[in-house]
């Protein structure tokens, strides 16, 4: 798990407390629930209004991985991909089935099954392609959906600060009230403010990286995959591979001491060349 999000938030949320701290402000003046109850309640209900119940759910549902999602190193990847086209070239494509047993990942597995069963280079990139977009869209379209709240939230807090402040309009008569009216009125639209860049455009920021970095590893071990299927040397296919990869992404050098090459990635119908890897690993 990469805490960097745990982290950011809660460091966020600490420098608030510092100044609330140091501008001697009541923490109870700022935490009132009716402007709560409407930015929160609001936000969320008018970000639910613009998707469909299923993707809403769906979207809930993926919340989770922006704080527990997994970070694979890609040199990791390249040692994995290497080590099976050393497989590969000692026992042969068939010996790939049983390696295929001992991935936990989904998308090894099938790649690994389908070499072992002979499928046909062409084909196969198409299948995984489909599989990496396909895998893609959830992560995607949950970063989407946060970062929709991320806009809506700050409106729904100025929606709530004029209400706030049409009943200070009424106690004009009552100068001793206007102070503290005043101050709650603005309750809301910090707690809009605060969500939106506290919360919700963090939270879909990750995703959103976390379906880049997902997309580059796939795309990594697709053109990986496909190498060892055409019968790539090992030593020169992990030089290939991490040509592939930006030198700030990848570990320490490997024994012949080369951390990456001059190599162009392969490119397939779809994309995948080295460019786009690049981009998406860099994001």
């Amino acid at each position: 798990m990469d805490p960097a999000t745990i982290i950011g938030i809660i460091l966020a949320f600490g420098a608030l407390f510092a100044m609330i701290s140091m501008e001697h402000v009541s923490i109870g003046g700022l935490i009132i629930p009716a402007p709560m109850i409407l930015v929160f309640g609001a936000t969320l209900a008018v970000g639910i209004a613009g998707t469909t119940l299923k993707d809403a759910i769906s979207n809930f549902t993926s919340l989770p991985k922006a704080f527990t999602g997994k970070v694979i190193p890609p040199q990791k990847v390249i040692d994995d991909v290497v080590g099976l086209a050393e497989t590969a070239r000692s026992n042969g494509l068939l010996a790939l089935e049983q390696e295929a047993d001992k991935h936990d990942d989904p998308f090894t597995k099938k790649a690994l099954q389908n070499i072992a069963d002979g499928t046909d280079g062409e084909e196969l990139r198409v299948l995984l392609e489909d599989e990496i977009e396909s895998n893609a869209s959830t992560l995607r379209t949950a970063s989407k959906f946060f970062m929709g709240l991320g806009g809506y939230a700050p409106t729904v807090g100025i929606i709530g600060t004029v209400v706030s402040l049409t009943h200070v309009l009424e106690n004009l008569s009552k100068p001793d009230e206007l102070g503290p009216l005043i101050a709650s009125a603005f309750v809301a639209t910090l707690w809009g403010l605060l969500s939106a860049n506290f919360m919700w455009l963090p939270i879909g920021t990750r995703l959103k990286k976390l379906s880049d970095l997902e997309v580059a590893r796939q795309t990594l071990l697709m053109e990986g995959l496909l190498a060892v299927q055409a019968g790539s040397q090992p030593r020169l296919l992990g030089e290939r591979l991490r040509a592939m990869v930006p030198p700030t992404m990848l570990g320490k050098p490997d024994a012949d001491g080369k951390s990456g090459g001059n190599g162009k990635g392969a490119k397939g119908k779809k994309g995948g060349s080295a460019a786009d890897l690049d981009e998406q690993l860099a994001a």
